[in-house]
């Protein structure tokens, strides 16, 4: 197995959306601020690559949209998948499965792409994997949400016969199982690999930085605030247990942490890149 950690571009959010009822005066010194409130966030993605398959977890924003969408979150300039890949030796038709954390547009809007007038799967060959729980809240929108799930980034891979549905306790991996969580939004799922190094979390929302790890640290993006707690809570005690590895997808400063319990509650133990973790 080979694992790589691959950054799709940085975006701006509003640091106190991101970091909900926790102070300015706490959370600017772990991610600071511009003049307009805004702390820049990774997209960072996790390529595997396993006997027959090179599954992609997450894609990032893509630029499907226009820049008066695009305006509200100084990203990056915008890098194809092809060029983003070709570092590694790479190419988008060589991607066999795409694993979609959840539809938000900072994880899904990449999976697929402009060509002329059409929109059409960024990765030809590749099964698109979500689950039916979180489709179905996802092309039926609650207001709170709805700025987040886009049609453009939802439709046509419905359309492309590409797009498959995990379920509760399967898994197309037989080195890959998955966690649901439903504090973030509707059955968020969060993959577990099994490495030669131990089991790896790919952290998504549930954990998007560093920062957030004490428990209070939720976002205001989260539609069951309460719940992410717990969720959080109970994650974090398997992690304990069995020494896990959380992969961070928005955390611009840390890629790799393990945690460990402190007197406060759980803490971040140490922090890493991916390529210390596998050698």
């Amino acid at each position: 197995m080979r694992l790589f950690a691959i950054n799709a571009g940085n975006f701006k959010l509003d640091g106190g959306a991101m970091f909900g009822v926790v102070p300015k005066s706490i959370w600017h010194k772990l991610n600071p601020a511009d003049s307009n409130n805004l702390c820049t966030w990774a997209t960072r993605c996790l390529l595997i690559e396993h006997e027959k398959h090179l599954v992609l977890i997450d894609t990032g924003l893509g630029d499907k949209q226009d820049e008066s969408f695009f305006k509200h979150y100084y990203r990056d300039a915008p890098q194809t998948w092809d060029t983003l890949l070709k570092p590694f030796g790479f190419h988008s038709s060589d991607i066999t499965d795409v694993v979609l954390t959840h539809l938000h547009f900072d994880h899904v809007g990449a999976a697929l792409k402009k060509e002329g007038d059409s929109i059409l799967p960024t990765f030809k060959n590749a099964r698109y994997w979500s689950n039916s729980r979180h489709w179905d809240w996802a092309v039926t929108p609650n207001p709170r949400e709805k700025a987040s799930f886009l049609k453009e980034n939802l439709l046509p891979l419905q359309l492309s016969g590409q797009l498959s549905f995990i379920e509760n306790n399967t898994s197309p991996f037989s080195w890959m199982d998955f966690v649901f969580v439903d504090g973030h939004t509707e059955q968020q799922m969060l993959p577990l690999i099994s490495t030669a190094n131990g089991k790896l979390l790919y952290a998504a929302d549930l954990l998007p930085s560093a920062g957030h790890i004490p428990m209070p640290y939720i976002m205001s993006y989260d539609i069951r605030p309460l719940l992410s707690m717990q969720e959080k809570e109970s994650i974090f005690n398997r992690a304990l247990a069995e020494n896990w590895t959380v992969f961070l997808e928005h955390d611009v400063y840390n890629e790799c942490v393990n945690l460990k319990m402190t007197e406060k509650g759980v803490r971040l133990n140490e922090a890493f890149l991916l390529k210390d973790l596998i050698g």
